[in-house]
């Protein structure tokens, strides 16, 4: 990581934090898609916002400033950074007048880092990395192809760490034009956020899932091998926009942040009681981590349209045809994840058959959606209890008496009897471990086990550890 430059001072910041920065390596073909949706959704979108971007060099500004021109006309405001070339500062979008350049020294970091970062009243997002140097690539060397370089970095919706960035990078542009740093400044404290951001984000996610399977379907690499490893960066980083969604969604939740969180550590528990078998597990692992991703109940796929209704390879047996919520749909675009989108979907039914959205009843409800429904329950009561002068015994017992009233009519009798032997464990002072993906490499979710293993802190007042 190059001294001086954005991420490095990024990374640094937090670096000694209770939340250090988790990079990833990305190619080339993944961030030209990444960008691509979080451009094109200024284009769409009435937001207005703050634009600071690093192209490294002046010739990768000149492919792209035809589509900077329209985002102009969007933006309150864009500045551009890069490696000053002949025609960097002569094309007619950089004499536009909230256009503004930055000529970047050649033996600036910055100069080989390529980020976009995008403050708007209704959302926040950046993709922040830099390209890795020759000693990095190792005995392979520099690749031939284009879209097989390697940058090392982020990206993210996190507003706190975009706003940061967005400092760091206007800091770095003061050393060459203090007035523009100054009017960046001002530009970034008059954006007011959204009361609906969380809904607005909704509608990025699905953009850049879209563009990032349209990446996919369009690789044109010479050979199999090579193909592969660039479809499975992508694969990766759809994942990944998924759980940064729900992670967000947690985030925003004061009262209850690590929801999601333990409901996976519950679901895991409950899983081995009932002797699942792994594949299972897994998938329950990752519906319990996307449960709560509500903005994209309300976000259409920008692209993909109407996707099919009748249930594909993979699912949990269920009737093959039942009216979808568009977030499941969202989900069902990526053929790895139409299992779970089907899990969420029937998390609301009911076993007596008066829940939605499709009415089923009993064991027509799949087992990971009945599982899914009683634990996120059982975890909020707990949740709300947490604060007050019941012992953990107690706040166990009171959350379970409620979740059997509900027994045979909206819980399936079976699990909440299971649940009782977990609480049982629990009272007894079992330690459920929560598990933290790193987000960064998203593909971990299809393909290992988790990487990341801790207990519930002290701090938020968990009583599962």
């Amino acid at each position: 990581m190059l001294e001086g430059s954005i991420l490095q001072r990024l990374e640094t910041a937090h670096r000694h934090t209770t939340r250090p920065i988790r990079f990833g390596v990305y190619y080339k073909n993944t961030l030209v898609a990444l960008c691509h949706a979080l451009e094109d959704h200024i284009l769409t979108d009435d937001g207005t916002p703050l634009v600071i971007t690093a192209f490294q060099q002046g010739k990768w500004y000149l492919q792209e400033a035809g589509r900077y021109a329209d985002i102009a006309q969007r933006s309150r405001e864009i500045a551009i950074m890069a490696a000053s070339e002949s025609g960097f500062a002569e094309h007619p979008t950089s004499l536009l007048p909230n256009v503004d350049l930055v000529a970047l020294d050649s033996v600036d970091p910055v100069a080989q880092e390529w980020h976009l970062i995008i403050l708007s009243p209704k959302y926040t997002a950046m993709v922040i990395c830099q390209e890795l140097s020759e000693a990095d690539y190792g005995s392979v060397g520099v690749p031939t192809s284009d879209l097989e370089r390697k940058f090392y970095g982020l990206w993210t919706f996190e507003p706190e760490l975009v706003q940061e960035t967005a400092e760091i990078a206007i800091a770095h542009i003061k050393k060459y034009n203090p007035e523009l740093a100054k009017k960046l400044t001002a530009d970034k404290e008059q954006i007011v956020p959204s009361m609906d951001r969380s809904q607005n984000l909704g509608a990025v996610v699905s953009r850049v899932v879209d563009y990032l399977q349209t990446g996919q379907d369009n690789l044109s690499i010479p050979t199999a091998s090579h193909q592969q490893t660039l479809d499975r960066n992508l694969v990766s980083n759809e994942i990944q926009a998924f759980l940064r969604m729900a992670q967000l969604m947690d985030m925003a939740d004061v009262n209850n942040p690590m929801a999601a969180a333990e409901v996976v550590a519950l679901a895991e528990a409950i899983g081995q009681l009932l002797d699942l078998p792994a594949w299972q597990i897994k998938r329950l692992r990752l519906a319990a981590l996307l449960h709560r991703i509500d903005p994209l109940q309300k976000a259409e796929s920008v692209l993909t349209g109407g996707i099919s209704t009748r249930y594909q390879e993979d699912a949990p047996s269920s009737p093959l045809t039942c009216p979808l919520v568009p977030g499941a749909q969202v989900l069902r675009t990526m053929p790895r994840l139409r299992a779970v989108a089907q899990i969420i979907t029937h998390q609301t039914e009911w076993w007596n058959g008066t829940g939605e959205p499709a009415g089923l009843a009993g064991d027509e409800i799949p087992l990971e959606s009945r599982i899914l429904a009683l634990l996120a329950d059982f975890q909020w009561r707990v949740n709300e209890r947490k604060s007050s002068n019941q012992s953990r015994e107690q706040i166990f017992t009171q959350a379970l008496d409620e979740c059997r009233q509900q027994q045979s009519t909206r819980f399936d009798p079976k699990l909440v009897d299971t649940l009782t032997l977990l609480v049982m464990g629990l009272q007894q002072g079992l330690d459920l471990p929560i598990m933290t993906p790193k987000v960064s490499a998203g593909i971990w979710i299809l393909d290992s086990q988790w990487d990341s293993h801790s207990k519930i802190s002290e701090e938020i007042g968990s009583y599962f550890t």
